[in-house]
């Protein structure tokens, strides 16, 4: 078999490291509830003759309590230890899932949110977890920048394969298949990732952790936090932007496309900045991605038809997992010693919580006016990320010096 190309070989060399097949793979496994939540929900509501509002609620409050849990756990990991928490956790989401699969929703609303709750508070930090263990796994720095690009673009495959996965379960065990499946993947990947050597090892960082604040006494950080809340928002925008457009070009279906290939977009960008070199300056790194990214969704206000908008699409998505990628090389930086996990689940609450809000205001701008002004809106929103992120991100405590990701 003739040898990878030169360019692809510090990815090829992090993904046959030790450890690191298992550590991805367990990972995107027990993070496919994430992807796979909101359709499952849908379809077992439905099914009991639910309307698309209480399915909506219902998966409001799945992801509410998804991002209220994870910083929660990620300060618990960080004073303990990884293992214990995301099998405990795992177990908990899992019993959550199954609860919600075994009840009727309809009839039962107030339980069906419980569960929902559940599930969503206990979802594991796996994501957190794997990028706290890049620096003790890999050789040295250079290895960890590749690890978090590809960790970026892999995670793509999440929200890809989830709904795909539900669909499958659902065809072969009925509509709440999907849910009892989410409980199971997310348990088996924790079960996976918490086992492996490098899981059972780490140990939290040193008692700076135990701050009421935690990572959020780092005012660098949290202006970190709101610009990728921004950048949440422009994702969330694009999702409700397209399908309206696809909904007024009255080709509804074409919107997943359209969105898969922005995923695609998202995956050949994460890799091909494995190949770039190691920035100087992480901060300026981050601002040319931030600027690339609001770039990259502008010529989408344009709406060329389908056959216009499909390259455009996966134009758009090349930028963020590199910006994500940078992100999770300074959260590493900037938070304080001893919060490392919770400050990586920060990051997730925040992306999260703007793309809830991106979506929210697409939907409301597509009502109000077109699906070209909830485009737009998404251009914006990345130029805000763009504007937050212009004055370099430094701190002045001690405590956020550069630190080791827990030992």
């Amino acid at each position: 078999m003739a040898a990878p190309p030169s360019r692809l070989a510090p990815a090829v060399e992090v993904l046959t490291s030790p450890h690191v097949p298992r550590l991805l793979s367990a990972s995107l496994l027990g993070r496919l509830p994430t992807g796979m939540a909101a359709l499952a929900i849908l379809l077992a509501v439905l099914d009991r003759g639910g309307t698309y509002t209480a399915a909506g609620g219902l998966s409001a409050v799945y992801a509410a309590s998804a991002a209220v849990g994870g910083p929660v756990l990620g300060r618990l990991i960080d004073r303990t230890r990884q293992a214990p928490v995301l099998l405990c956790s795992g177990a908990a989401s899992a019993v959550g899932f199954v609860g919600l699969a075994l009840l009727d929703p309809v009839a039962h609303p107030l339980a069906a949110a419980g569960w929902a709750a559940l599930a969503g508070a206990a979802t594991p930090q796996l994501e957190p977890c794997l990028r706290v263990l890049w620096s003790p796994v890999l050789r040295d720095d250079e290895a960890v920048r590749t690890a978090y690009s590809l960790d970026a673009a892999t995670q793509e495959l999440v929200f890809v394969t989830g709904p795909l996965v539900v669909l499958a379960a659902t065809a072969a065990g009925g509509p709440s298949a999907g849910l009892l499946v989410a409980g199971a993947l997310g348990l088996l990947g924790s079960l996976w990732f918490a086992t492996a050597a490098p899981a059972r090892r780490w140990r939290g960082g040193p008692a700076a952790g135990a701050h009421p604040a935690g990572p959020l006494r780092s005012a660098a950080l949290v202006r970190l936090l709101v610009a990728l809340l921004f950048v949440g928002a422009t994702i969330g925008m694009f999702t409700v932007g397209i399908t309206a457009y696809t909904d007024h070009l009255g080709a509804p279906s074409a919107a997943s496309w359209l969105i898969a290939a922005n995923a695609l977009g998202a995956l050949i960008g994460g890799i091909a900045y494995t190949t770039a070199p190691s920035p100087a300056d992480e901060h300026r790194r981050l601002r040319v991605l931030l600027a690339g990214l609001a770039v990259g969704y502008a010529p989408l206000v344009l709406q060329p038809g389908l056959l216009g908008t499909a390259p455009l699409a996966v134009l758009s998505g090349l930028a963020l997992p590199p910006v994500l990628a940078c992100s999770f090389a300074l959260v590493g930086r900037l938070a304080p010693a001893g919060t490392i996990t919770e400050a990586h689940a920060w990051m997730i609450t925040a992306f999260g919580a703007g793309n809830a809000a991106g979506s929210a205001a697409a939907g409301l701008a597509a009502d109000l006016a077109s699906s070209r002004a909830a485009l737009a809106l998404g251009v914006l929103t990345g130029a805000l990320a763009l504007l937050i992120a212009a004055r370099p991100f430094t701190h002045h405590d001690p405590d956020t010096a550069p630190h080791p990701e827990g030992r």
